[in-house]
């Protein structure tokens, strides 16, 4: 199927050509003919799987048929960060760059007047984060009582980041005759009863399930002890690898530790998480995005609105606790169709993690022995564990002689407990 055969407008249809696009991804082609219809949608897909065209697209054709030129807000799409509250909108402008449709994008931690002032002039689409959102309809800045499209983005990001309960104000404040559109990476319970709660008898579709990987990823696990990642991350950087590299933290210190090293190494490097300002993050994005940045450090949550074209390298510092994770981070590479690497650094403590990804993804990663921070001991745990009995435990890592020796503990001086570096 091509875009051609989605019986899109002339309008829409030569915005998106112009942005190079032929042939619709999967959750494209299914959902956009029944958006186009005004049925509810719940779509379950994976993070680069087009999303956003396939709700944007939709209700810009929508919306476009209404021959009634107002100043009140006809769709509103909730997200839950400023990163991806923006890339939402850059898209909604392309795709309705010919339409007379006025679009807008609202977060916190700016000042509001700019925003204020855009909402007060009219605004056809709305995009908007729920803190700024709720703040806006408390001051008596934005009404929704004349929408008629709703999208609920990255549902299960809302849920992560403690956003629940404010989404849930937003949803009693919306028209009960509406449209629903419905997106979520992952389907927890949670998010399926908030769906359950909001939907009316919505198409249900799931493409890209949330254990399978591209096929243009090559992926690759460097075993390595804890304290030597910093020094390999540094090696390959400077001897391996040339190009762009977004690196994944699982905390917010790792994420600013890793960026220090590496730029103490004079590698240009940034990091994004929660306790960076908004203005920080989207420099930082921006940054990187322009090549000025080489390398992005990221936790998963600040992660969520990175659409890079041509991304060729994803590195996982850790492994997650949460195997889904694996597969959303390197989905960050190897987009339509584009080849990508995926490195993944594995120490003593991840080699569950390592194992439980594998079963997901339905494959053994493949191992990389040539570099100098490798350590056989780790291999050799690797293959014990997988020969154990369901339930058994591994032991944790012991250094060998290829490893570098630790100085022997006081008498009377607790060691240190390695689990506190664990804590999130």
């Amino acid at each position: 199927m091509n875009f051609t055969d989605l019986n899109l407008i002339d309008p829409i249809a030569k915005a998106i050509q112009e942005q190079g696009y032929t042939t619709p991804t999967p959750i494209q082609e299914k959902s956009i003919p029944e958006i186009l219809n005004g049925r509810d949608f719940l779509g379950c897909a994976q993070t680069g799987t087009g999303k956003t065209a396939a709700f944007a697209i939709p209700i810009l054709q929508n919306l476009s048929k209404n021959k009634v030129q107002n100043k009140n807000i006809k769709a509103l799409i909730l997200t839950p960060t400023r990163e991806l509250a923006i890339q939402i909108e850059e898209n909604i402008k392309a795709y309705g760059k010919y339409l007379p449709l006025k679009e807008l994008v609202i977060f916190g931690g700016v000042k509001q007047g700019s925003q204020e002032t855009a909402l007060r002039r009219g605004v056809d689409i709305l995009v908007a984060t729920p803190g700024r959102l709720l703040d806006f309809i408390a001051q008596g800045i934005v009404s929704l009582k004349n929408i008629e499209i709703f999208v609920l983005d990255e549902a299960d990001r809302m849920l992560d980041m403690g956003f629940v309960h404010d989404v849930k104000r937003v949803i009693k404040l919306l028209p009960q005759r509406r449209q629903t559109l419905f997106f979520s990476a992952t389907m927890p319970s949670e998010i399926q009863k908030l769906a359950d709660s909001i939907l009316n008898n919505p198409v249900k579709v799931e493409v890209t399930p949330v254990s399978s990987t591209a096929e243009t990823i090559k992926q690759s696990v460097y075993f390595v002890e804890k304290d030597d990642k910093l020094d390999l991350l540094t090696h390959i950087l400077q001897n391996d690898i040339s190009d762009s590299v977004l690196v994944f933290s699982r905390t917010k210190h790792g994420a600013d530790k890793i960026a220090r090293k590496l730029q103490a190494s004079k590698i240009s490097t940034e990091a994004i998480h929660g306790n960076k300002s908004q203005n920080a993050r989207q420099n930082a994005l921006n940054n990187f995005k322009s090549g000025k940045t080489r390398v992005l450090v990221a936790t998963d949550i600040a992660a969520r609105g990175i659409d890079i074209d041509e991304l060729k390298y994803v590195v996982n510092f850790e492994l997650s606790d949460v195997s889904e994770t694996y597969v959303h981070r390197i989905g960050r590479t190897g987009r339509a169709g584009a080849e990508g690497s995926s490195i993944s650094f594995v120490d003593g403590l991840d080699l569950l993690n390592l194992k439980n990804t594998e079963k997901l993804i339905g494959m053994k990663i493949p191992i990389v022995k040539d570099h100098p921070f490798h350590t056989d001991n780790l291999v050799a745990q690797k293959r014990d564990s997988n020969n154990k009995p369901a339930g058994a435990r591994t032991p944790r890592p012991s250094q060998t002689a290829n490893t570098k020796k630790k100085p022997a503990v006081d008498a009377g001086k607790k060691p240190k407990n390695k689990s506190f570096f664990r804590k999130k």
